[in-house]
């Protein structure tokens, strides 16, 4: 995987200037999206931990706020190398588009189990004295999660910038991928009466630059 589609990065470029989100189906090639299926299942469930909440020193586990397990993804399967792979050349595009300076990017598979959830967050942890500060900036989540439905629940729900209201409702659909600027959405994600499956990612900018 060497290339990416030029109108694909404008379309993503041009929506988070104009409104700081972007959703798309089918983005990358159908046997990817199956292999990664196949990497998340094949997973043993020992190597899914618990996800926890804030950063270094305030990272703690809070199961009240989210339910969710996690296994970080390397490229040490042909599939997470090729997934890795595009997502680099997705930075590279935004960078060459937005001037965003993205550094590199992290990601992981997210396991909710049926009922599991993740209440309203920011991707961009806060100091003690509120003000954000995050190497993250621009989130991403793809879905793995075939034949779901409406009424199985586990929406991503994006508030606005002022967090006063739902501006988008995603449904967790196999293939669809959501990017939006990590500072300004609260999101959440309800629980689903299936299990759900995802990544969850975040291109970062240099640490020094904090």
């Amino acid at each position: 995987m060497n290339d990416i589609d030029e109108l694909l990065l404008d379309s993503v470029a041009d929506a988070l200037v104009a409104q700081g989100y972007w959703i798309g189906d089918d983005l990358l090639p159908s046997n990817l999206t199956r292999a990664l299926l196949k990497d998340f299942e094949q997973l043993q469930a020992e190597e899914f931990k618990s996800a926890g909440i804030g950063r270094q020193m305030d990272y703690q586990l809070q199961e009240t706020i989210r339910a969710d397990k996690i296994h970080w993804i390397t490229d040490k399967t042909p599939a997470t190398a090729d997934f890795l792979q595009w997502m680099n050349l997705l930075r590279e595009g935004m960078n060459r588009r937005l001037f965003m300076g993205l550094f590199d990017y992290e990601s992981h598979f997210a396991h909710y189990p049926v009922g599991a959830f993740y209440k309203k967050h920011l991707d961009a942890f806060r100091t003690k004295g509120g003000q954000v500060q995050s190497n993250r900036v621009l989130s991403t989540v793809f879905y793995l999660n075939e034949h779901w439905l409406p009424e199985n629940g586990g929406e991503l729900v994006i508030y606005d910038e002022n967090d006063t209201c739902v501006i988008q409702k995603v449904v967790p659909v196999f293939g669809r991928m959501v990017i939006f600027l990590s500072e300004k959405f609260p999101h959440e994600v309800l629980s689903a009466n299936r299990e759900r499956k995802s990544i969850a990612g975040w291109f970062r900018i240099n640490e020094g630059a904090f």
